[in-house]
Formats: structure tokens, sequence, C-alpha cells
């Protein structure tokens, strides 16, 4: 099932996508799964209007690439990007340009780091996400209802660096769906072409990220993938439940396949897919191009390593890593919130977990939090 995936022009060295998810995809996460094998990855999905009135935060959600030199020396003494304030995912939230070759590239973490073994040292090279890295695509992902906008951010410089722009229609939580974004537009079809082909008009690649309908029993899967692909998209990735649904439930396969045969244009399937084996039973029955990856992701980055045949890295060392790039990119603050949770996301199943989470969200420093990683993950 895994081959070379060509979006447009931008070939991704296999099918098998990182999602974006709110609060979590930020670049040391999506530099990890890159390394890990993942064809694709995108950022947490983005507000235009937020881009427009020149939000910081929202620019520090667009960062592509690690600088040249990053973490060659020791860690800075302030983060490098602006401060994200603490700022987290809540407790239980669900949710290459020119060359097919594979990129997961293992490679050993610097000399004399800290509680890792090196035979335990395989990790991803974060080389691949430098800012002179070639060879792998990035995409971003925006949400806005205003056209002019959605325009307005892709021509912006914050997205100049990634090479695809997904347009999120699929987002089910209130606050977005009630300010007619992400799934809302579903039931404006009109406005959400308009938003497409203004987007389209900007020169970049435009993909669209919908779901199945709004409402059980009113699923037109096949309708937006012909619509949307006909005011400009280059891909469509649909996730096989309606809004309704939110995450609950199995996918619904045959809405995935009648999107797929409604368009010439990739379509990638989402929802429900937690490992090979479920990757392999959306591909076989919907016919879709490739495959999106959201929560697995979360609980087991190493997921993708099942799709390239790559030996697993060491889960600690992944986790250490991730947390040095994260404090030195965030802060401190931002660094210790964001890495219990996802300390606490790798725990998960194992023995003991229950009370190795009271124990990590105990923690008050990143130092503290990663004396206890060495002790709780495996080596």
């Amino acid at each position: 099932m895994l081959h070379a995936l060509d979006i447009a022009g931008m070939v991704c060295p296999n099918n098998v996508f990182l999602a974006p998810m709110a609060g979590y995809t930020n670049l040391p996460f999506r530099a990890m799964c890159t390394g890990l094998g993942a064809g694709l990855t995108f950022t947490e999905m983005v507000s235009a209007k937020g881009l427009h009135y020149g939000s910081e935060e929202t620019k520090q959600l667009l960062l592509s690439r690690f600088p040249d030199d990053f973490l060659e020396g020791e860690t800075p003494d302030a983060p490098l990007a602006v401060p994200l304030r603490g700022k987290c995912p809540r407790e239980g939230a669900k949710g290459v340009s020119a060359s097919a070759q594979n990129i997961a590239a293992p490679a050993l973490m610097r000399e004399g780091a800290k509680g890792v073994s090196t035979s335990a040292q395989n990790i991803a090279d974060p080389a691949l996400m430098r800012e002179g890295a070639k060879g792998v695509p990035v995409a971003a992902q925006i949400f806005g209802s205003d056209p002019a906008l959605m325009r307005e951010a892709c021509e912006s410089e914050a997205l100049a660096p990634f090479d695809l722009v997904d347009i999120n229609m699929g987002c089910p939580m209130p606050k977005i769906v009630k300010n007619g974004e992400g799934s809302a537009l579903l039931e404006d079809l009109p406005l959400a072409e308009k938003i497409i082909s203004e987007c389209a008009k900007s020169g970049k690649r435009i993909s669209v990220k919908f779901r199945i309908g709004v409402r059980e029993g009113e699923e037109h899967a096949a309708e937006y993938a012909k619509r949307f692909a006909g005011a400009g998209a280059c891909m469509l990735t649909v996730h096989g439940r309606t809004r309704e649904k939110i995450y609950a439930g199995p996918p619904d396969y045959g809405q995935i396949a009648a999107a797929k045969n409604a368009v010439s244009v990739p379509v990638i399937a989402n929802g429900g897919v937690w490992n090979r084996k479920d990757a392999e039973k959306m591909m076989e029955r919907t016919g879709a191009d490739g495959v999106m990856i959201a929560r697995a992701a979360l609980y087991n980055p190493r997921v993708f390593c099942e799709f390239t045949g790559e030996e697993k890295p060491s889960l600690l060392a992944l986790f250490l890593r991730e947390a040095e790039e994260t404090r030195a990119l965030y802060g401190e603050r931002f660094a210790l919130v964001f890495m219990r949770k996802m300390a606490a996301f790798y725990l998960r199943g194992s023995r003991g977990a229950a009370r190795g989470k009271q124990r990590l969200f105990a923690t008050a420093s990143t130092e503290e939090l990663l004396s206890l990683a060495r002790e709780l993950l495996p080596d």
C-alpha cells in the first residue's frame, strides 16, 4: 500500500500522512513524524483572520523549519520563537518536492545526551526539517469563512515556505462552527467553493479536508468532492464521519469510496486508522490514494515505522529530543505543559499508566519531567 504520491507536481515520498491536530502538530512533533516516515505533515489549523491581524502566536503555529544551527550548541536561555504563554491542548481532546525517496532517516542524538543509552539513540534526524533541507514537503492548514482573507493568508509571507495549503472544512467544534468556519462550510457550498477558488488564485497548491456530512443520514461526500475539486483543490482528505459523530464510531468506507470515484485528484482517507492493518483495510475498501493518521500518532508516533519497515527507535529517546526542541523553540512554561501531555500519551496502555500520569502532571519543571520520563518511558 505504501507508494510515492504526486500532488500537482509535489512528490511525497509515501502516502501515509500526519493529520493537522489543533494544539499538537507543532514543529518538533511534525519533524519527529517526518523522520519516522510520515510522507507529509500538516501544521495545526491556523486562523486566516489571526494572520490578517498580525497575531504573533498565530504566526508561531506556522514555523516550517528549524534554523540551520538549531541545537548545535547549548540550548538557548531564551526561546527562539515567541513564547506561547503556556497554551496547550485540553485534557482529553480528540481529535517532498522532486523526490520520492524514503525519508525515514535514523540518526544519533548528540554526544553526551543524558539518560539515553547509545543503543537507544536511534531517532529521527532533525536535519530533515532544517531551513536548508531539500526534498521534504511541508503543508499548512488554515481556517476561515472570508474568501478574501483566506486568499490573503495563502499569499502571506507566513505561508510562503509551505508547499501546500489545506483548508479546514471538517472541524466540528462549536466555537469554530458558530463562526461559520470548519464544518459549517459544508452547509454553504457556494461559499466553500468561493473560498477554494480564491485560495487557488494565490498560486499555492490547495487541498481541502472535510467530513462526509453534517448529520447522520445526510452524507454527501461525492458531491462535496466534485465541487471542491472543481473549484481548484488539487487534493482532498475525507474524514469518514459526520460532524454529528465528531470522533465516535467507525468511518464510513462507502462515503469515502464515493468521493474517490467522483474526482480525478488524489483522495486521502482519514478516520479510524490506528495501525497498518487499519490503513490497509481503509485503502482496500475505499480505493483511496493514501491515509491520514491523527490520534494514533499522538499515542505512538512510531506508528509510521509500521509502514516504512524501519526499526522502531526508543520512545524515550524520541521524547527527550522532542522535549529539548520544544523548550528551545517555545520556552519552559509551554514545554512543561505540552510535554507532560505528550508523556501521558506515550504511557497509554502501559502498566501503571494511571499512577504514572498523576506523577507526570505533578512535575514543576521540564528537568523534573525529563527525569521522571527516564524512569517511566521504555528505553
